[in-house]
């Protein structure tokens, strides 16, 4: 009689509770839960372009992103009242759930080597969207499309001049 009330509440209690490593898990919900566990985070490609965009502007030897067709249609953007610079200009992004893609297209300044100006945008692009969005980035693709000459009229100055 002792024998089966000592090993009844023994074995009812242990089969109900989980053992000690089992409880030493993380949770898959509560407030003890990973931060992972609890959601999901999605990050736009726009995000990304503008991570890319201004991180490559911060190169020196760098005048201006995208090529000339996209220059002239921004220039025209920036006139219009509200329509502001556009810091993804040059800039396209593919994003999946890890990594990431990118693709500039650039403009530098006359004087400067376009390969080391070119391995300083990658760099930095790289460590900038890295350290911002967790996403791995696989590849930075640059495209250089014009070298911009001291004596060659600046795209903002001369338009801000003429509308006022």
């Amino acid at each position: 009689m002792t024998e089966s009330t000592g090993s009844t509440p023994k074995t009812t209690h242990d089969a109900s509770r989980p053992s000690k490593a089992t409880r030493l898990q993380e949770p898959e919900s509560g407030p003890d839960a990973a931060a992972a566990a609890r959601g999901r985070t999605t990050i736009a490609d726009g995000v990304v372009a503008k991570i890319a965009g201004m991180a490559a502007r911060e190169v020196p030897g760098i005048h201006a992103l995208g090529g000339g067709m996209a220059r002239t249609m921004g220039a025209v953007r920036d006139m219009v009242p509200g329509g502001g610079t556009s810091v993804t200009r040059g800039v396209k992004v593919e994003v999946g759930e890890r990594q990431s893609a990118i693709d500039l297209s650039l403009v530098v300044e006359y004087g400067y080597a376009i390969t080391d100006v070119a391995a300083g945008v990658r760099e930095n692009v790289i460590a900038a969207v890295e350290r911002m969005t967790g996403l791995e980035v696989v590849e930075v693709n640059i495209a250089v499309n014009d070298v911009h000459l001291p004596d060659e009229e600046g795209d903002h100055e001369d338009t801000e001049g003429r509308v006022q």
